[in-house]
């Protein structure tokens, strides 16, 4: 079992913003999972992998790549606040927990961050 971030690198995010958005991610997936898979994730050392992706459109397809495997996949958007310069900006997508076969089918193309 685990579960992947995929973070925009386009974005170039300081440590800070990219530590707090794939964090955001993480937790917004694991609390839309079921809770059978988040126990057996957790059993197992609650594994993550962070992922680049190179802009917007990569992301959303990711996305739908997920959904369509029926994975669950929290899209980030932040609210502009303090980074992007007041700009809503969408910046990663977790995905899972799930087992590793299941996220390696979608995202076996990436490379680590």
């Amino acid at each position: 079992m685990k579960q992947a971030i995929l973070v925009r690198a386009d974005l170039k995010m300081d440590k800070g913003k990219l530590a707090s958005q794939v964090a955001h991610a993480s937790v917004e997936a694991v609390l839309r999972s079921s809770s059978s898979k988040v126990d057996l994730w957790r059993s197992e050392g609650m594994k993550k992998v962070i992922l680049k992706v190179t802009d917007l459109n990569s992301l959303r397809d990711f996305q739908q790549k997920a959904k369509h495997e029926k994975l669950v996949a929290a899209l980030i958007t932040d609210s502009g606040r303090t980074k992007f310069h007041g700009t809503v900006t969408t910046t990663c997508l977790g995905i899972g927990p799930d087992t590793d076969e299941l996220i390696d089918k979608v995202t076996h193309e990436l490379k680590l961050l």
